[in-house]
């Protein structure tokens, strides 16, 4: 017997990050950067989707980039393929186009009741939400520099898992999956404690001062921390993916203490940018378990959290880094698709079979 499905209002969250995929990394390695008109594309081809899956109102972040004016003027039109789309709301908040705009949408599409949210980002877009998404599961579209955490996936199929899970055709046992986080505490002298997460891979630079927040400079690299890393990814988890993989659901992570050239194991190449390939001087690494504190060894530095440095410290406080499992949910779409295959959903009306000749006119009764 199937089991029953949730009843909740079809709302869906959308915050799509205006200027992912602009930072220093595209220059240096010579990498396109996401045009506004294209995401204004993946966008409609996501409303599109959604509403198929059973979705008609949307919350969506505003912006200042243009996206919202390029949106409007296509869901304005009322013919054509952008008619009969999920309504767009925008949420009432401030825009300051920083990261705490991500952050204030996350936070207000929670306390809306959404029932997912989708992220159009990289790793650092997607890292924001979970630090404000609460019990919301998110679902990512990559549209960043390095996107070890959302997977490559036409939008429209993540939409359409998405609206299906949204609008309660598909049960959250069948369309949700637990993640892992890295969390970072570093402790001051005068007991002050200040916290961040990382969803894919935590850091450790020698450098002394944030700067520009992408970290390219494998020289000034000291530790990494993954939670999983992929032998296919792009960014500096590409170098534990290189090393000992881990997958995205198994348990623990991995730590990797660095050397120089002439002072380490082995050098290990990987691509830490889109085209950018760099050499990696490897120390020694080790498995990380769930929530098994290990401290940091370099005494002063940037912490860079899901490749943006992020947080300095100094040789007087205490640096810590925890893996834990089960820490935040996102849908998983290939299993909702074949839950959607398997459960005939996007099957709809009855009417005669017409026998063709050479094929087969018998029919299958699911039970």
């Amino acid at each position: 017997m199937r089991e029953p499905f949730p009843v909740r209002p079809p709302l869906v969250g959308i915050i799509a990050n205006p200027i992912s995929a602009r930072d220093i990394r595209r220059v240096i390695a010579n990498a396109n950067s996401l045009q506004l008109a294209d995401r204004v594309n993946i966008v409609l081809r996501l409303l599109a989707a959604l509403t198929a899956g059973g979705v008609d109102r949307v919350l969506m972040m505003p912006d200042r980039e243009g996206l919202r004016v390029m949106l409007h003027r296509h869901l304005s039109r009322a013919q054509g393929p952008d008619a009969a789309l999920a309504a767009v709301d925008y949420l009432d908040m401030p825009v300051t186009g920083s990261v705490d705009d991500t952050l204030r949408a996350a936070h207000m599409m929670r306390e809306a009741g959404v029932a997912a949210i989708v992220v159009l980002g990289g790793d650092g877009t997607h890292r924001a939400v979970v630090r404000e998404c609460g019990e919301v599961p998110i679902v990512g579209i990559s549209t960043g520099t390095n996107n070890a955490f959302p997977e490559m996936r036409e939008p429209t199929i993540t939409g359409l898992a998405t609206g299906l899970f949204a609008s309660g055709r598909i049960p959250a046992s069948h369309a949700l999956a637990s993640n892992k986080r890295l969390d970072v505490t570093i402790r001051e002298p005068n007991g002050a404690v200040r916290r961040d997460i990382a969803l894919v891979d935590a850091v450790i630079s020698r450098e002394q001062y944030i700067g520009a927040r992408a970290v390219w400079k494998t020289d000034t690299l000291a530790a990494v921390y993954v939670s999983y890393a992929s032998p296919q990814a792009i960014g500096l988890s590409a170098i534990a993916g290189l090393l000992e993989p881990v997958d995205r659901f198994e348990p623990g992570g991995l730590a990797i203490e660095l050397g120089s050239p002439g002072h380490c194991a082995f050098e290990l190449t990987a691509p830490i940018a889109p085209g950018l390939m760099r050499p990696v001087p490897i120390a020694c690494w080790q498995r990380l378990e769930h929530a098994v504190p290990r401290r940091v060894q370099q005494h002063t530095g940037i912490v860079a959290l899901d490749g943006e440095r992020e947080l300095a410290f100094g040789q007087h406080d205490e640096v810590f880094v925890t893996l834990y499992e089960n820490a935040f949910l996102s849908i998983d779409v290939a299993a909702c698709m074949r839950y959607a295959a398997d459960a005939q959903l996007m099957r709809s009306g009855a009417g005669t079979r017409l026998p063709v000749p050479g094929f087969c006119t018998s029919t299958t009764t699911q039970t």
